[in-house]
């Protein structure tokens, strides 16, 4: 029994949730992923899964040997980026996360150009709306909107975005425009979720910080489908601004309150300490940050 390659299997298993779809991850039959964790669990002595129809559970035990063989996949991994020369050579595959739509407007085309010049390095960009773990996911760098809570990460901040409260002019013409807050009480809102630093009915009045929230006409799951809503006129919506920076550009949304709006938010790249810096993670950075910093001064001043 190759030990690596099952422990490779069951992890596998473990992060996708069942056998059979980490059978469709690594490609392999599910007759095959199911005997090498059993063949694992045979070597050990011990039950590591507790199986059901949909999904897998680790045993106290199985969650001891998970964590002990993803430190002992991780060191090997980095056994192996140092012999391939990734400390060298900028090369070798690079993981990048984001959030989805902020991936596909602003970091997508700033990777494309990266990877035209880096032939030698190829980008695995996962684009979702929810934090993950740099270490779980085995991700180099993630761009993160928001405040920073994990301090063992490195962050270079690369801009800020406002939250913005909006609706479109037929709305407005219907219902009336809010002056202050407290107006929102008496107008429909778009809720959303889906996005991990999701706005908050938030707003700022001299040193003190206070929430109102309009009255809950429609709840949805993504923002572009909360955006299209509020260009049809079902509400108010609360969204990030780089979201509707061109709804807002065009006029087809409206910024509302905007004095009373809680400071801006930070946008960084974040990556683990580590010393030396794979060259793919430091070329990547050189290239990211001051393309990032440009986008978001420009976005910053058309939002405005």
């Amino acid at each position: 029994m190759d030990r690596f390659e099952a422990m490779s299997v069951l992890l596998a298993v473990v992060e996708e949730g069942s056998l059979s779809a980490a059978s469709r991850r690594l490609r392999a039959p599910l007759a095959t992923v199911s005997r090498k964790v059993a063949d694992l669990e045979r070597h050990l002595g011990i039950r590591l899964l507790v199986r059901s129809s949909r999904r897998v559970e680790l045993t106290d035990a199985g969650r001891d040997y998970v964590a002990a063989s993803r430190r002992i996949i991780e060191q090997v991994e980095e056994a192996e980026r140092q012999a391939a020369g990734e400390y060298r050579v900028a090369r070798g595959e690079l993981h990048v996360t984001a959030p989805i739509m902020f991936g596909q407007r602003h970091l997508l085309p700033v990777a494309l150009a990266f990877l035209a010049e880096q032939p030698e390095i190829s980008l695995r960009l996962m684009l979702v709306d929810r934090q993950i773990s740099l270490a779980d996911e085995h991700a180099d760098i993630a761009l993160r909107i928001g405040h920073l809570e994990d301090s063992a990460l490195v962050a270079t901040r690369v801009g800020t975005v406002r939250r913005v409260i909006c609706a479109s002019p037929s709305y407005l013409a219907r219902r009336g425009v809010p002056r202050r807050p407290e107006d929102l009480a008496q107008h429909d809102g778009i809720s959303f979720r889906g996005f991990a630093h999701s706005p908050e009915w938030r707003y700022r009045r001299d040193s003190t910080a206070f929430t109102v929230e309009p009255r809950q006409r429609l709840a949805v799951n993504t923002t572009e489908a909360a955006i299209q809503s509020a260009l049809a006129g079902f509400g108010v919506i609360r969204v990030l601004s780089y979201q509707v920076a061109d709804e807002l550009r065009s006029g087809r949304l409206q910024s509302l309150l905007a004095d009373f709006a809680p400071e801006p938010m930070p946008v960084s790249l974040v990556y683990a300490m580590a010393e030396p810096l794979p060259l793919k993670v430091r070329s990547f950075l050189n290239w990211a940050v001051p393309r990032l910093r440009a986008d978001m001064a420009d976005l910053d001043t058309k939002t405005t």
